[in-house]
């Protein structure tokens, strides 16, 4: 047993958990002053459309925020279950580090969303920022977020993908996150993150149509991976499974394949590298 728990990487799923509640914390805490009842701001900026696109860009910095933070640096800032499923079928993570990424990222949304409490009833007003589909109806939101999780990670494998720009790749988040909130919002809410989420349904109780922030992601993320085998874009090598790129030898070998490695690799139990041919 003590064996078993020298081995579990604590400052890799620590970092995760924290990561995760801030990103919730903060993140959800914007949409809750830009869109609570009786928020000065719903006078300030009146139109709807115009608050989702400001919500999404600084929702998408608080995420950018956290890939460049020690925190993120040190884990990969992955925050997000499905960003760790499309690094695990890449296999740039080994399975058992993927599934206490998405352990610690629940366990971090709903720390984060508790959080969300001290907002009374601002914050009760829009449930806490919870996702759920709008009067469109189910199968639009569920669209809605295949689309957007299509877009989040293919626009992230392919920063990642591209030496010259993916140093450059927490900046796509901001941006990126403005487009879609402010396209897709009315549909879905624009999720894209099942511990984001979560975190708002555990602390609202309020799980209506909480499966579509299941499979829409999960369906958005493994079509955005078959897209990028297509031949054209096969040189979109990512070898590393973290968001904020740096030198390899910074925080030292980040092994993965338990197996084959070296016992110093094997202990770390980390992300996996795969070093490509020089």
């Amino acid at each position: 047993m003590s064996s078993l728990a020298a081995r579990v990487p604590w400052p890799l799923l620590l970092s995760e958990l924290l990561g995760t509640a801030i990103l919730l914390g903060v993140g959800l805490s914007i949409v809750i002053v830009d869109f609570g009842r009786a928020s000065p701001v719903l006078q300030w900026v009146p139109s709807v459309s115009l608050r989702r696109a400001i919500t999404g860009f600084l929702f998408g910095t608080v995420g950018a925020c956290i890939a460049l933070s020690p925190i993120g640096k040190r884990s990969g800032a992955h925050i997000n279950p499905i960003v760790t499923l499309a690094f695990r079928l890449k296999g740039t993570i080994s399975t058992p580090l993927a599934i206490g990424y998405v352990l610690a990222q629940l366990v971090g949304a709903v720390a984060g969303s508790t959080l969300l409490r001290l907002w009374g009833s601002l914050g009760s007003s829009v449930a806490y920022g919870a996702t759920i589909p709008s009067h469109y109806g189910s199968f639009a939101a569920l669209l809605g977020e295949i689309g957007t999780t299509f877009a989040l990670i293919f626009a992230l494998f392919s920063f990642l993908g591209i030496k010259r720009i993916r140093k450059f790749t927490p900046l796509l988040f901001p941006p990126l996150y403005g487009i879609m909130v402010w396209l897709e919002a009315a549909l879905s809410g624009t999720s894209t993150n099942p511990a984001r989420s979560f975190g708002p349904a555990v602390i609202a109780s309020d799980w209506h149509g909480f499966w579509i922030y299941l499979l829409g992601p999960s369906v958005g993320c493994i079509v955005a991976l078959v897209t990028l085998q297509l031949r054209p874009l096969r040189r979109l090598h990512v070898d590393i499974a973290k968001i904020e790129h740096f030198s390899r030898d910074e925080y030292g070998v980040l092994g993965s394949h338990i197996a084959e490695s070296s016992t110093k690799e094997r202990a770390l139990n980390t992300l996996s590298i795969r070093r490509p041919n020089r």
